[in-house]
């Protein structure tokens, strides 16, 4: 054990080390310019197709039109993936990036949001372009698909590489670190056995999940918005307290985003580099642009236009980083406790509990409850949907089943080596679909400069790409 520990530290610290960092904000860079920053300024038109594109309840005997063509609402398809990456990263994530790389480590995480919309935005769009449909007449697709698809044959390699990564990934980072997480903070809060906490995840996530994308779908369309919504209204609550410190704190993130921080407190000080490092790393965990797990659930939505999904998808980044993660970070630096050396989850129940006497911690940890539940969701589909494209339709049952029992062993095993494999693996998820992206982006930038100029490429309609 202590080989494989030390085997998959080394690696870990190579895929999450700064190479891999300027890789993920590289390939965002390029895809940003190459849209000519269409993603930030098309944010407006971005919420008003979200809104569109919610749930149309069908007439008795109505069928769906052929632009309705998929399993979920574009606007459920969203949820589905912000289900997965509104989670611990937006709690812990954001702590961890200010106490190891101070203040500054904020203005990273935005800019890190705002090349990742252009990242975010190319993964839908290619997830649509290139989906397919399985033996159950479910339609499938995600990054595995756009190398086979778009790539060709001789790529398919690399397809099951990025499916192998996520369908052993999901098991931890999208179930086992969940729930362990949920049973901790409950256990801390309330006294409650981390026993009967994996028990009843294991229930209610089980009901959702056996019941496939539709099921799952219609869950976090209901369930995502409200936890966001009550998520950020708290933390706006403790800000109205704390408002005389708001203008402070923002002074603080721009001013130590290019300056080293002093040690003081409980802070250990930081450079200008730890600010840029853990401000990027912790962004990319929280919103997952660019490691290429939510396309597989863009892939499922009611449309045949890759773009306008692409659009919608893109929100997820700016939802999760820019709204919530920001909220968090201004509650920690108001609260002016972030100096005392605490990390993660903890600092910023401190952080609420500052404000808020008695409630905060609660406040945080049925928060952390529910994101974790919801991440448990997402994650469920995107292994499901990598184990099915390495196994076929027929595992999927099996997948599912597994996924469920794996809740409380995660709730009670000491999950120090399942953590590192499994955030190695989920790293490892990001080069084949960095690869694919930066291949496929003359495909992603013809089919926005063509929807934009009205001349709409529908699926099956060869790309000039294509041909090649």
């Amino acid at each position: 054990m202590e080989t494989l520990n030390s085997i998959f530290g080394a690696i870990n610290g190579v895929v999450w080390g700064p190479l891999m960092l300027i890789l993920l904000l590289g390939v965002g860079i390029y895809l940003q310019i190459g849209l000519k920053l269409m993603p930030i300024r098309k944010l407006g038109i971005g919420f008003k197709l979200m809104w569109q594109g919610r749930d149309r309840k069908l007439a008795p005997g109505e069928k769906r039109t052929k632009e309705e063509e998929g399993e979920i609402s574009p606007f459920n398809a969203l949820m589905t993936a912000l289900s997965a990456t509104i989670g611990t990263g937006n709690i812990a994530g954001v702590a961890t990036a200010i106490a190891l790389g101070g203040p500054g480590a904020v203005f990273w995480m935005w800019v890190t949001a705002l090349v990742g919309m252009a990242t975010k935005f190319a993964e839908a769009v290619l997830a649509v372009r290139y989906r397919e449909t399985d033996s159950n007449g479910y339609h499938i697709g995600g990054p595995m698909f756009y190398i086979k698809n778009g790539l060709g044959r001789k790529w398919l390699w690399l397809g099951g590489a990025f499916a192998f990564f996520g369908a052993v990934a999901a098991f931890g980072i999208g179930n086992t670190v969940q729930s362990n997480s949920v049973a901790d903070a409950l256990d801390s809060t309330f006294g409650l056995p981390h026993w009967i906490t994996g028990v009843v995840i294991m229930v209610l996530a089980g009901a959702v999940i056996l019941g496939g994308i539709k099921r799952i779908a219609k869950v976090a369309g209901k369930l995502v918005p409200v936890m966001g919504i009550a998520y950020v209204l708290a933390g706006l609550v403790v800000l109205v307290i704390n408002a005389g410190q708001i203008g402070e704190a923002f002074g603080l993130i721009f001013y130590y985003a290019f300056n080293p921080h002093a040690a003081m407190g409980g802070f250990a000080g930081a450079a200008v580099m730890a600010a840029i490092r853990f401000g990027v790393a912790r962004g990319i965990f929280s919103n997952e642009a660019g490691l290429g797990s939510a396309p597989i659930a863009h892939a499922a939505a009611q449309t045949k236009n890759p773009v306008r999904q692409g659009l919608i998808a893109m929100l997820g980044t700016f939802i999760d980083t820019i709204l919530v993660c920001t909220i968090t970070a201004l509650v920690i630096l108001t609260a002016a406790v972030w100096q005392t050396g605490e990390q993660g989850a903890s600092l910023t129940a401190l952080s609420f509990d500052a404000a808020l006497p008695g409630m905060g911690n609660q406040i945080v940890s049925l928060a952390l409850a529910v994101f974790a539940f919801t991440t448990i969701l997402g994650w469920s589909f995107y292994g499901e949907k990598c184990f099915q494209f390495l196994f076929g339709t027929r595992s999927i049952m099996l997948y599912r089943v597994l996924f469920v029992l794996a809740i409380p062993v995660g709730a009670l095993a000491q999950l120090g080596f399942i953590w590192l494999m499994a955030d190695t693996f989920n790293a490892m998820m990001a080069i084949p679909n960095l690869i694919a992206l930066a291949l496929l982006s003359p495909v992603v930038f013809k089919l926005a400069r063509d929807y934009f100029d009205g001349k709409e490429i529908l699926p099956g309609e060869e790309l000039d790409h294509d041909k090649s």
